[in-house]
């Protein structure tokens, strides 16, 4: 909680600007260092932990001071998830010395299958759909005939989003959400399609979704039915 707020509630944008500008001369490094020593000291509200918030704030100094010192144009999107990363683990690792977090909910079946099934309908599940329809891609076509200008590997992740929604509606009984799913996709690939004119393509892209859907419904029903026995033994 205190990472959170001290890292994006409390960080003004005018504050990531100057940091990145001015690196380790910038004023709001520390003080936003300090922020984050407050923010623990509050949410611990124990003097005998001080040394927790001095962890806490040297930590996120030298992380921070790392990420500014390397940072660029090009890897900037790289350094703010490695510099999150780095973060969440010095606070997990002062949650494990006090054996406040652990991985004990590992240990549940129910757990572990649905962490299996969300697992599977990322990656593993693109490449099977792209496997299946490989045999059907459709010729791309001719460069200046229509727009066909796409982010990078956009269709993957998009892919990936929808069959972990669709997982995800299931196993909390809210079907009314693939559904709400299935007529936001039908109506922005409308346009797309009417405008490429190709009957390939099209039956491609419906292909393609009817297979990443159906994956996420399938496995959503399979977890349900196999956490509804487990209840009953």
């Amino acid at each position: 909680m205190a990472h959170l707020l001290g890292d994006f509630i409390l960080q003004p944008d005018s504050w990531v600007a100057d940091k990145e500008s001015k690196k380790l001369k910038s004023i709001y490094l520390y003080i936003h260092v300090l922020i984050h020593m407050a923010l623990s000291f509050v949410f611990l509200w124990d003097i005998q932990l001080w040394w927790i918030t001095a962890l806490v704030g040297v930590s996120h100094f030298i992380i921070d001071a790392a990420k500014l010192s390397f940072q660029t144009i090009q890897n900037k999107k790289s350094w703010f998830f490695v510099d999150q990363v780095l973060h969440v683990l010095v606070i997990t690792g002062i949650s494990f010395y006090y054996s406040e977090f652990n991985f004990n909910f590992l240990k549940d079946i129910t757990i572990l299958k649905i962490l299996g099934a969300a697992l599977f309908l990322t990656t593993p599940a693109s490449v099977i759909i792209r496997i299946l329809l490989s045999s059907w891609t459709p010729a791309p076509e001719p460069a200046g005939n229509i727009q066909t200008d796409s982010l990078s590997n956009a269709g993957k992740y998009i892919g990936i989003l929808e069959r972990l929604l669709v997982f995800t509606f299931i196993m909390v009984d809210h079907w009314e959400g693939v559904g709400f799913m299935v007529a936001a996709k039908s109506v922005f690939r409308f346009s797309d399609l009417a405008q490429a004119k190709q009957r390939k393509l099209t039956e491609y892209v419906l292909i393609g979704t009817l297979l990443s859907f159906g994956n996420g419904s399938f496995n959503g029903n399979n977890n349900q039915i196999n956490i509804n026995l487990i209840k009953t033994i």
